[in-house]
């Protein structure tokens, strides 16, 4: 009987591609969520054709909530001998093995609740507080190989805010003022959260986008997260805004509840509601200021702090007609430009 010999041809040095797993970028967009992570979707969705041919494939919610994360996140748990959360990696690993085969050079992942839900914290009453974990499951589901995760962050404030209206307009209970306290004296900011994200996920870049800065402007969001032009094409599409204080008392009508249940501490011109009382609403936003300012001066080399440099700037000369205002000139101002400033 012969014995069969296998024969392996030896890889050219000219072409060393052959035989070597060709890396793909994975980029991580963890939303967070209230930051015109659902806009940014949909931009990629209108897009997709354009990003295929430029070899990028992005897996949205519409992707990954049909069962992909399912039991990755879960507490570890077994089912018919099979343990859910293995195979949840499993399942990641399986198919961005499969658009890294199909020649993708770059993978984008978008989903805020990767991260957690907000109704986990309104519940906890702070921000985020399972990221850690959550992303060390999801990096070890792509055998550690996320090259970027780009995330959004915006004013305390205005983020407790638009989490509570959003609640509030699908059903849920208005947060009482024992819990805007607590949520206004929490000690844990983004500084933290983007700490622990960072802690997870040792070998990624981390991007830091401030949602005052790049709301509505999802090319902007895009070109961050790759570091290449994006289309411009449904980049200016704003979706998923929450409610503001009209449309959330007929919301309460409906649900009949008194629509004088619904604190207005704060009522801004657009109608934006805010629950936390003006000290509190303070708080939150020195929380911020620390926040940014930590990450201006380098976030501890933990993150990069990325700013809209399209932003018009102060140019060579001055306006017309402001060279002409001085001290004399401020004196008389008339009741029309007083009325303005107030």
């Amino acid at each position: 009987m012969k014995s069969r010999i296998t024969r392996f041809r030896p890889i050219s040095m000219a072409h060393p591609q052959k035989g070597v797993r060709k890396l793909m970028d994975i980029i991580l967009h963890v939303g967070s969520h209230r930051t015109s992570s659902t806009s940014f979707q949909h931009y990629l969705r209108c897009n997709r054709a354009a990003l295929l041919a430029d070899d990028t494939v992005v897996w949205d919610p519409q992707t990954l909530r049909k069962g992909m994360f399912s039991g990755l996140f879960a507490k570890p748990r077994m089912i018919n001998g099979r343990e859910l959360q293995r195979r949840a990696a499993g399942r990641v690993r399986m198919h961005a093995e499969q658009v890294r085969r199909a020649g993708a050079k770059r993978l984008i992942v978008s989903e805020e609740n990767m991260i957690g839900a907000p109704r986990d914290c309104l519940q906890s009453q702070t921000l985020y507080p399972a990221i850690g974990e959550r992303m060390a499951r999801l990096s070890a589901a792509f055998d550690g190989q996320v090259s970027r995760v780009v995330m959004m962050i915006r004013a305390q404030d205005l983020w407790w805010s638009s989490v509570a209206a959003y609640g509030v307009g699908r059903g849920h209970a208005l947060p009482d003022a024992a819990r805007c306290a607590a949520l206004s004296a929490s000690p844990r900011c983004w500084r933290d959260v983007i700490t622990d994200l960072a802690c997870a996920l040792p070998g990624a870049k981390i991007k830091v986008l401030p949602f005052e800065q790049f709301a509505g402007q999802a090319d902007l969001v895009l070109s961050a997260a790759t570091g290449d032009r994006a289309p411009h094409a449904h980049a200016k599409t704003w979706l998923n805004r929450s409610p503001d204080v009209p449309a959330l008392r007929s919301k309460l009508a409906d649900q009949g509840i008194d629509a004088a249940a619904l604190p207005a501490h704060l009522q801004t011109d657009a109608g934006r509601w805010n629950p936390f009382t003006p000290a509190q609403a303070a708080a939150l936003r020195e929380a911020y200021a620390d926040d940014m300012m930590w990450l201006t001066a380098g976030a501890d080399g933990l993150a990069t702090l990325t700013e809209d440099q399209t932003r018009a700037k102060a140019g060579v000369n001055l306006p017309a007609g402001a060279i002409a205002k001085g001290h004399s000139h401020d004196q008389q101002t008339d009741l029309r430009q007083q009325g303005r400033m107030a």
